[in-house]
């Protein structure tokens, strides 16, 4: 198969598609891969890194997406890309779609094979492609508040593990998942105060266990949730329901009653946020204020840290990627049915249930489309 990694063009998105070392994977394989030039260049892999694991180096997107079989991403396909998928094309990539019908209509007029990298699912239930890029944002998410909260950046003036003899910052987390341990983990270690919030009983037992003690753990219901929200320096979001879109657990009417100058840093932005002030931010402009709480909702916060996340992300990806390409998407997809779990879009149709329902279209079972 012909594979074809272009350069991300989201907004200060540095990660890539397919990493030197994966490209040489796929190649040993006997595919063929073609990248963009300067692909690799916000992780440190040259276009001489990429001829030298056996990958052509071509001058654009439009002859990557004209070529390629398969398109390997990061990212959604931004608007211009979308207008170059074309009819049985596999596309491999995060793709949140139910938060965003316009994306969702372009892939179903494109009649392209589109897989998202957040509905793959493991033998143990868990999100595996998921998984690296939450660990990286539930980390990310605690250096990306501590520095909310200085006073340059709008925040109330906390250092987020105080001195001796001043209190640290109160630090709400809100969801016991993979996000809400990492950022647990980072916020323990800083000396933060830490509030741990979860429906799932066992999480909580989990997370208690894992700190033994030093992250307070409380039940979720609205009662809990105002309550602490209203408490905390810097809340941290990071409830995800597969594929569909996040619950507003912080509704505009608590803004007023939260301590002037907190943050919230939304994690769950990327299935439409969890907050209802919540609007997508970018890097360059990363944050905005309302009623005095700083919202920070960028959509790719892993992009920050991308020869990190890029490594995470393709140690998980490689395995999937190198299945559809050994097997073609039909009998990679019927031989596994947690990458089956993946296909989002496929030949006009949406075959993904949560996706069909968030954006009211017609759902089609991804075995329909299989056969």
């Amino acid at each position: 198969m012909l594979i074809g990694v272009p350069k991300e063009i989201k907004v200060h998105e540095y990660r890539v598609g397919m990493t030197p070392s994966s490209v040489r994977e796929a190649v040993t394989r006997g595919h063929a891969v073609i990248v963009e030039t300067q692909a690799g260049a916000g992780i440190g892999a040259t276009d001489d890194d990429y001829r030298k694991a056996g990958a052509e180096v071509v001058g654009s997107a439009a002859e990557v997406f004209k070529r390629a079989e398969m398109i390997v991403k990061v990212k959604e396909p931004q608007a211009v890309e979308r207008k170059m998928l074309r009819d049985g094309q596999v596309l491999f990539t995060y793709l949140h779609l139910a938060p965003d019908p316009e994306q969702a209509q372009d892939l179903i007029s494109s009649g392209a094979i589109c897989i998202a990298y957040e509905t793959v699912t493991s033998p143990s239930g868990g999100l595996p492609l998921l998984a690296p890029m939450s660990e990286v944002a539930g980390r990310l998410a605690v250096q990306a508040g501590a520095r909310c909260l200085e006073k340059s950046a709008g925040g109330m003036g906390t250092l987020l593990g105080g001195v001796p003899g001043v209190a640290p910052a109160r630090v709400l987390i809100l969801g016991a998942g993979v996000v809400g341990t990492h950022a647990a983990q980072m916020a323990v270690g800083s000396g933060a105060q830490v509030v741990v919030i979860d429906r799932n009983a066992d999480a909580l037992r989990r997370i208690d266990a894992m700190f033994n003690g030093r992250a307070m753990t409380i039940f979720s219901n609205q009662d809990n949730i105002e309550r602490e929200v209203q408490r905390a320096d810097l809340v941290i979001s990071g409830v995800l329901i597969p594929g569909a879109e996040a619950p507003k657990l912080i509704t505009r009417a608590m803004l007023p009653k939260m301590k002037h100058g907190s943050v919230i840093v939304d994690v769950a932005i990327d299935q439409g946020g969890s907050v209802e002030t919540s609007r997508p931010t970018t890097h360059a402009e990363p944050t905005y204020v309302i009623d005095n709480v700083v919202h920070y909702m960028v959509a790719n916060m892993p992009g920050a840290v991308p020869r990190t996340s890029t490594y995470a992300l393709n140690n998980a990806t490689l395995p999937f990627t190198l299945a559809l390409a050994d097997k073609g998407w039909r009998k990679a997809l019927h031989d596994d049915p947690h990458l089956k779990n993946g296909l989002n879009v496929a030949a006009g149709k949406v075959t993904y249930k949560a996706v069909a329902k968030a954006l009211n279209l017609n759902y089609t079972p991804a075995d329909a489309v299989i056969v």
